[in-house]
């Protein structure tokens, strides 16, 4: 069964295809089907966005969309970035721009009230008109420093510590990461799920 992995980030598709390895499904990127991802993200949850994204590309299908709405949560600003985590220093901002405001924005604040998440939604669609959907979410809880380190990701990574570790997520390797973070999370869970519903999709 062809699934649309609703995202042009080469990382994600990848961790995708190791978690499905044993399913009998096939990961498409939108390049393989011709998929314009450009729809606006209007709701105001990663779970409403989730379900924008993949609703958008289950309907340019026809067929079943997988979508993923994350981004960092940050107590102290009343969760700022969060769903705005990509646009942050506003549309078309650079990972280096965003990152650069969130420092600014912190730069006065001590680190044990830079208490952070990052947060993780995934939407499941078996076409566009699916009244139920299947919902996977993950987090990771850290904290944000105002020091980058590390080269191994992207976005708020080189800024973020996850609880109990004395690095930054950039500095971990992929293998690492993948155990512990918010995607990797949400993407376990999600494969639990389609195993548990195989039978009616490749009905």
């Amino acid at each position: 069964m062809d699934i649309l992995l609703y995202t042009h980030n080469q990382g994600k598709l990848e961790e995708f295809q190791s978690l499905f390895l044993e399913l009998p499904l096939q990961i498409r990127t939108p390049e393989d089907l011709g998929v314009d991802t450009g729809v606006a993200e209007t709701g105001c949850s990663f779970v409403e966005n989730a379900l924008i994204k993949a609703r958008d590309g289950a309907q340019q299908i026809d067929g079943a969309c997988i979508a993923d709405d994350s981004g960092l949560i940050v107590d102290c600003l009343r969760g700022a970035p969060g769903i705005h985590s990509s646009r942050y220093a506003g549309e078309g901002a650079t990972d280096q721009e965003n990152l650069e405001k969130l420092v600014h924005c912190l730069e006065n604040i001590p680190l044990e009230k830079r208490t952070a998440r990052f947060h993780c939604t995934l939407a499941f669609l078996r076409h566009a008109d699916d009244p139920c959907p299947l919902l996977a979410q993950g987090t990771m809880e850290g904290h944000v420093h105002l020091q980058p380190r590390g080269h191994n990701g992207f976005g708020y990574d080189p800024i973020f510590w996850p609880i109990g570790l004395r690095c930054s997520v950039a500095e971990m390797s992929t293998d690492d990461k993948h155990a512990i973070s918010h995607r990797g999370q949400a993407l376990r869970q999600l494969q639990h799920l389609l195993s548990a519903t195989l039978p009616q999709l490749m009905a």
